[in-house]
């Protein structure tokens, strides 16, 4: 479609799962890509990510909390994709501050150094559905109710705050994305911390058994990468979209039993059985969830196109021509 042809864009968290898979979309359409991470440990950069397209991107290995670094890699930026943070829930429980720091600080950085070097630039903020909390109504949509029940939560609907008070009060155009449970190629496979479809996959692919809490019945909606990436390019050039929220996710859910049940016959190995909650979990427990992606569809015509099976095939075959690259640091 060339939407982005010769058009500077700036991907923040570029070398990680959904940003280096944005980036090798945007290089297709054209644009000219410069991608900044700081490789903060265990949170999915890897520089193996954007292999097929090193030579053709900028790669900045700086940090989004610094000020100096940001106001000057912001300049000249037509879009700016805004991925970068700490992205663990289960890490936020035992330490608040690295959220507090890079999610609500780093935003407010790159925010301002908008403002101040680049106004024209549009900014798309790629937060998540955990800020709704436990929903009142299925599916959710984009006006319930936001009850987040931990601090990466309130981090990342801050920052939704701080990108819609610049879009409303200084004029620096933003779009701000709640994005459901993605799985893919090129996600981190180290741990559990998130990203509970690839870690089910790795567990499948490693022959191991794939713990399913409470009694498998909860509900969520899984989306592939390449149908988010292609929601995310379209909020992107959708003017009538600046200053909305959109959800990212899928209207069709699958229980955590079924799916793991799909991942381990896709596989062709692995096995699964029923855990309790850890006391951790089933307090910050949402309970069931799926998407409300009607707007979105108003607004840019988008809708996934990619079954959960398709999907699941693709990514154990990437991870299992790669796995050298993502089971080890």
């Amino acid at each position: 479609m060339n939407r982005f042809k010769n058009k500077n864009v700036l991907i923040t968290g570029g070398l990680g799962f959904i940003g280096s898979n944005l980036a090798i979309r945007l290089v297709d359409e054209g644009a000219e890509v410069t991608v900044i991470d700081n490789m903060l440990a265990n949170h999915g950069g890897n520089i193996f990510n954007v292999e097929s397209i090193k030579d053709r991107i900028h790669i900045n290995f700086g940090d989004i909390n610094s000020e100096s670094v940001m106001n000057h890699i912001v300049r000249g930026k037509d879009y700016v994709f805004h991925l970068a943070g700490q992205v663990s829930h289960v890490l936020s429980l035992s330490d608040p501050f690295p959220d507090i720091d890079i999610n609500i600080k780093g935003t407010a950085i790159l925010a301002e150094a908008c403002r101040k070097f680049n106004k024209d630039a549009v900014i798309i903020y790629a937060g998540t559905r955990g800020v709704y909390g436990a929903c009142v109504k299925l599916p959710v949509s984009e006006d319930s109710p936001t009850n987040p029940k931990g601090i990466h939560e309130i981090a990342n609907l801050t920052a939704e705050k701080i990108l819609r008070v610049y879009n409303d009060i200084h004029g620096v155009r933003s779009v701000m994305l709640r994005l459901t449970n993605i799985y893919g190629p090129k996600a981190q496979m180290l741990h559990h911390h998130y990203g509970v479809v690839n870690w089910f996959i790795r567990l499948a692919i490693d022959g191991q058994t794939i713990k399913v809490f409470g009694d498998g019945s909860l509900l969520r909606d899984v989306l592939y990468v390449d149908d988010c990436v292609d929601a995310i390019l379209r909020c992107a050039v959708c003017g009538k979209a600046y200053g909305e929220i959109f959800n990212i996710g899928i209207d069709k859910p699958i229980s955590f039993k079924q799916l793991a049940g799909k991942i381990i016959e896709i596989a062709g190995s692995g096995s699964w059985e029923f855990a309790p909650f850890s006391a951790e979990r089933k307090a910050q427990e949402p309970g069931d969830f799926y998407s409300d992606i009607s707007k979105i569809k108003k607004f840019t015509d988008w809708e996934p196109y990619t079954s959960i099976e398709e999907g699941l095939v693709k990514t154990i075959k990437y991870y299992r021509k790669y796995k050298q690259f993502y089971w080890k640091s």
